[in-house]
């Protein structure tokens, strides 16, 4: 079977463990050649060591993602060690829970660091490559590949921040595939469930996600949501963009997203009290939205 990532080049951040390891592992099966970003550089050598004695291509780098200038190493270390970029998969994340009358200041802002900041810095710099590419009358078929989360899309108890900025990452993303198709550049999130340090953080959900004994399918590897990835990073995904997929063991979807339904319409301004009827109306017919986690 032939390789779906063949010659392709990918920048994969905050890869020296979990969901990112597992996209570099994989993409790297599937040819891609990879460069596997963190801050953590013996961790990152250790997913590259891993990569090479299975015969596929890995650099390290250690761009700090939150920092725009350095960022842009990245992408200058990827074109010069193998000659071109195509994809930047977004994965690198950290969780500060709090119940929001809790969260601090400190506790916000690093979340929006990381994860939507993170999402900008390193994209920023491979779409100026891109455009540059596209102007100067080249073939570019590139990739944006976000990470957002259930959390970002419905909500979830404990999680403000983290659920606010994978929110955001998703609207980016629907930014990004509608400002970027004129130049060859497709954009898309995944929103993962599967066993990472983040995850089994909680003495429950390592329970629940710990691998079968048996041999049986390990329904939370990380490695299910990494062939998602592996298929969006490849030129099979060309004509798929601004979606929201959602991957978990053996499924995978795509996020319906928020709709404008048929309004309640008075023909004229509407009374501070009449609202109450409207509201109640709109109420009745909508379709009720997946519950908040932890509710």
């Amino acid at each position: 079977m032939s390789k779906i990532c063949e010659g392709r080049v990918v920048i994969i951040t905050g890869a020296g463990g979990g969901l990112g390891a597992a996209h570099a592992r994989v993409l790297a099966s599937e040819g891609a050649k990879v460069v596997v970003n963190d801050i953590n550089q013996a961790a990152a050598q250790a997913v590259v060591d891993d990569i090479v004695a299975a015969g596929g291509e890995a650099i390290v780098n250690t761009s700090d993602i939150t920092n725009y200038d350095d960022s842009l190493n990245a992408v200058k270390q990827a074109i010069e060690a193998f000659g071109d970029l195509h994809a930047v998969v977004n994965n690198a994340g950290i969780n500060r829970d709090r119940m929001f009358a809790s969260m601090t200041e400190q506790e916000w802002d690093a979340i929006m660091a990381v994860h939507l900041k993170g999402h900008f810095c390193i994209s920023s710099h491979a779409v100026h490559y891109w455009r540059g590419q596209s102007k100067e009358g080249k073939a570019v078929d590139a990739r944006i590949i976000n990470t957002t989360s259930g959390a970002g899309l419905q909500g979830s108890i404990g999680q403000s921040n983290y659920a606010a900025a994978k929110a955001g990452i998703a609207a980016l993303t629907l930014n990004q595939a509608a400002e970027l198709a004129r130049y060859g550049i497709t954009a898309n999130a995944v929103a993962p469930a599967a066993r990472t340090g983040m995850t089994t953080a909680v003495e429950s959900m390592a329970e629940r996600m710990k691998k079968p004994e048996d041999g049986s399918f390990d329904y939370w590897a990380p490695e299910n949501v990494s062939s998602l990835v592996a298929w969006l990073a490849s030129p099979l995904s060309n004509k798929v963009t601004g979606r929201v997929f959602e991957a978990e063991g053996g499924k995978i979807s795509i996020a319906d997203g928020w709709r404008s339904p048929e309004p309640v319409d008075k023909g004229d301004r509407w009374e501070p009290a009449e609202v109450t009827e409207a509201v109640e109306q709109l109420l009745a017919r909508e379709v009720p939205a997946q519950k908040v986690y932890g509710t």
